[in-house]
């Protein structure tokens, strides 16, 4: 099994930032089994095997948006490799 590394980028997160980051952090932790670091709007998480997968880390952080009502605000992007960004959506303004 090699290591895995997966940068998410939560530098466009509102809210109570700092909370929903740990919160963030834990229920990665807690998700995938890695080590995850916090390096001010970088969460870095390292582990090893398919519980890292791009793919799996995404829908997991799908699931954080969904479980803290904030998917209808916010999405997942994936700008390049190893790396993933909670986007803010763009809302469709109302006349």
């Amino acid at each position: 099994m090699k290591m895995v590394e997966m940068k998410v980028d939560t530098s466009e997160l509102k809210g109570d930032k700092t909370k929903l980051i740990e919160k963030l952090a834990d229920f990665l932790k807690e998700k995938t089994g890695g080590e995850v670091a916090t390096d001010a709007k970088i969460l870095t998480v390292k582990g090893e095997g398919e519980g890292l997968s791009k793919k799996y880390v995404r829908v997991t952080l799908k699931k954080f948006l969904h479980k803290h009502e904030l998917s209808e605000l916010f999405r997942v992007i994936s700008p390049e490799e190893n790396t993933l960004k909670i986007k803010e959506r763009k809302l469709e303004e109302e006349d």
